[in-house]
């Protein structure tokens, strides 16, 4: 059994809209990231994930984004390994979304 859940992009959508507050981590590398990006998401890229632990709040709601759901989901299992307990995959990644992006150029 999972230690984690899944979000759709739709329901993250919401969540951004209802103006809830929550920590969007991007672990996708930084060109990625750079091409297009949900606002407000922070770039912790996964192979930085364990160096930049602290940058995570435990206590707040976690919502892990990459290209596909896969890289996010390592990350969620790193997280949860950790002892972090609100935290959640978006399912199909930037790829589903189907809401707003930033590029760099864009901020």
């Amino acid at each position: 059994m999972s230690k984690w859940a899944e979000i759709t992009t739709k329901e993250v959508e919401k969540l951004l809209k209802d103006g809830k507050e929550i920590q969007l981590i991007d672990v996708r590398e930084v060109e990625e990231y750079r091409s297009g990006h949900i606002r407000g998401a922070q770039l912790i890229p996964l192979g930085q994930l364990d160096v930049r632990l602290d940058e995570i709040d435990p206590n707040k709601e976690t919502i892990l984004v990459c290209r596909s759901g896969a890289r996010s989901g390592r990350a969620c299992d790193y997280l949860a390994d950790h002892g972090y307990k609100k935290v959640k995959n978006m399912a199909g990644g930037m790829l589903d979304w189907q809401g707003k992006v930033l590029t760099m150029d864009g901020e």
